[in-house]
């Protein structure tokens, strides 16, 4: 896996000072000790971004800069509470070319656009450091003269604006410091910036300002507080949120990020199923297809995973004697082989057009969300019109569990586990989806439903890796290996699919309890 990048959280407020500002005395102020002597760097910053401004609109900075301590490639994204994650990268020679590592994080945004410089900001920058007891560093105050410029048509920067700012940034300090230490210097005649940063700031000065993107021309009245659109829409933004979060973790192939935005695709498939007469099925229905297509192409690499370790672990915990050949050492180089293929796959499938077309129907889905309104549909009470809706994912799951009972041919009885499996997570993910608005009753029947649904993945998981295991064993015998070891393994998964079927009994008759239904009505 490719090693993260260097992150920090950046906490820090700008303040924009007037002609003839004095730097206010900050001695005491919550604990600050001394200053430090003022250091003077000269900052010389691109920035980069699409034409149409994307990565402005979703509040990320991407940079090259020399000068100062900090010298490279710089990538600032927006965090909880106001604060934001800043990534470095090295220089490295090119100078308008951003480098594949910042391209692809930034693709869930940028969806296949050049990346160009948009901005040239060179700084004057006055750097004091604020200090607290045992010579700790609280927080850096930079006092900046910022020159913008703009890229002009024959290559070159043209002047656009200039203007002085502050920034305090904590280091070691808390927010309460950070706090006083703006009201000292609002004190001393600066203003809190109304610029979210420079770049911002230079842009507007530029007239441009961040593409639309999926949001509407004209203003679209949202869902009605406690209504069942309001709710819905709440959590269609989450698991689209979701998805795109791990976009770029699963760029760099960070842990569980297949993972991750998989359940997502099928978390929103799922919302767009269940809810379905709220919403205008020419618009959803193609939708949900896409978001399948693209479980699909993440499934390989995902079950790739699930297999090596679960066989790995199940080899460890055998006795040394039963353990005949390399057997855990063919299982981890064949499966890691087949998750780094599949894995390469995905990439390619996160680059293409038809890619980048689903992120903008998603988009436009959470912008303007295709309800159809009315008493019985988005308009409507969430209580009234979307318990029926859940309700109906229990009636789904049961009516299956009793057509798995009655039939005596095992093949159908397997594929109708399997259908059970698929509704139980359906009913999960219709009872997590209400969480926000119906809180514990909606927890308890999600988490209810996730056992049942956890206990089928077992017995088709068990299915599914007989096999890979018999697949392993030609390979081993085809090398001379002793394939004792994966028939055991197979008797063993056997053995796992017929007891995950009486765990199945004694989940399905809890999961029966009225009071997990109690509040559906």
């Amino acid at each position: 896996m490719t090693p993260p990048a260097p992150t920090h959280i950046e906490i820090e407020r700008k303040l924009d000072a007037p002609a003839g500002f004095v730097l206010p005395d900050l001695l005491g102020v919550a604990g600050v000790t001394a200053v430090s002597d003022p250091v003077e760097h000269a900052l010389d910053a691109t920035y980069f971004d699409t034409e149409d401004l994307r990565l402005q609109k979703a509040r990320i900075t991407l940079r090259r800069r020399t000068g100062g301590t900090d010298g490279g490639w710089h990538l600032k994204r927006p965090a909880s509470g106001g604060a934001r994650t800043e990534e470095h990268h090295p220089l490295g020679r090119a100078t308008r070319v951003v480098p594949p590592a910042l391209r692809a994080a930034v693709e869930v945004q940028a969806r296949g656009v050049a990346i160009v410089p948009v901005v040239r900001l060179r700084t004057t920058r006055t750097v004091r450091n604020l200090v607290g007891a045992d010579d700790v560093v609280l927080a850096e105050v930079a006092v900046d003269a910022v020159h913008a410029s703009v890229p002009s048509a024959n290559g070159r920067w043209t002047t656009l604006t200039a203007w002085d700012e502050i920034e305090v940034e904590l280091v070691g300090g808390t927010e309460k410091l950070l706090a006083k230490v703006v009201k000292a210097f609002v004190k001393a005649g600066a203003v809190v910036s109304d610029s979210p940063s420079k770049v911002a700031r230079a842009l507007a000065a530029a007239g441009r300002v961040a593409a639309p993107g999926a949001e509407p021309a004209t203003e679209v009245q949202p869902p009605a507080a406690g209504s069942a659109g309001a709710v819905v829409l709440e959590y269609l933004r989450d698991q689209v949120a979701h998805l795109q979060t791990h976009d770029p973790l699963v760029r760099v192939d960070a842990d569980d990020a297949v993972h991750q935005m998989r359940v997502a695709c099928r978390r929103l498939r799922s919302a767009l199923t269940v809810y379905r007469p709220l919403l205008d099925r020419e618009v959803t229905e193609p939708l949900r297809e896409e978001l399948a297509w693209l479980g699909e192409e993440l499934g390989a690499a995902r079950d790739a995973e699930v297999v090596r370790d679960h066989l790995r672990g199940l080899v460890e915990a055998e006795p040394a004697g039963l353990v005949e050949g390399p057997v855990v050492e063919r299982i981890v180089r064949t499966m890691d082989e087949r998750y780094r293929a599949a894995h390469d796959e995905a990439l390619v499938t996160l680059d293409t057009p038809r890619y980048f077309a689903l992120l903008d129907t998603l988009d436009a889905l959470v912008a303007t969300p295709p309800f159809i309104n009315g008493p019985a549909g988005a308009e409507g009470a969430a209580a009234d019109v979307l318990l029926p809706l859940v309700r109906k994912t229990w009636k789904r799951a049961a009516r299956l569990v009793d057509a798995a009972h009655a039939t005596d041919d095992p093949a159908e009885h397997d594929l109708l586990l399997h259908d059970v499996r698929k509704a139980a997570k359906r009913a999960r993910y219709a009872g997590e989806s209400l969480v926000a608005a119906f809180g514990k009753d909606a927890k308890a029947y999600g988490k209810q439903m996730a056992t049942v649904q956890e206990v089928l993945g077992e017995h088709q998981d068990s299915v599914v890796i007989r096999g890979y295991l018999v697949e392993l064993s030609a390979a081993a015998h085809a090398a001379g290996e002793s394939t004792f070891t994966y028939g055991r393994l197979h008797a063993l998964e056997q053995v796992r699919g017929y007891t995950t079927e009486t765990d199945f009994d004694g989940v399905w008759a809890a999961a029966q309890d009225p009071a997990y239904r109690a509040w559906l009505g």
